[in-house]
């Protein structure tokens, strides 16, 4: 049998880097957060199981598994690759591309709305 630890180990270094690779460049919208957080709430569920209290089992809730993981989830796991990132982009050389394109400006503004043609 796989302990609770293990599954838990095996979560973090094996799904979520699967999961949110890239992710330095994603644009974190409300949508992508919420089922991010559904999506690692589920695996967490899965993980710990149910809670027994006066006979009667029941679902964990959100703030229970926060507690289990120590409130790192996976939003916060995205926002340290992203200022992991950020660090790593700064000490590049300036002749770098990426570092080009992270400091680019463009000379004109797109026009509003729908395109006409």
């Amino acid at each position: 049998m796989v302990t609770k630890q293990s599954k838990l180990i095996l979560y973090r270094t094996v799904i979520r880097p699967v999961v949110t690779y890239a992710s330095e460049t994603w644009v974190l919208k409300e949508t992508i957060i919420k089922k991010l957080l559904v999506f690692e709430r589920r695996i967490l569920r899965r993980i710990f199981g149910h809670t027994k209290e006066n006979q009667i089992w029941r679902v964990k809730t959100n703030e229970e598994l926060d507690k289990l993981i120590k409130h790192k989830n996976i939003i916060n796991y995205i926002k340290s690759q992203r200022l992991s990132w950020f660090g790593h982009v700064q000490r590049m050389p300036d002749t770098r591309k990426v570092k080009k394109i992270f400091y680019w400006k463009p000379l004109t503004k797109r026009s509003q709305g729908r395109p006409k043609y």
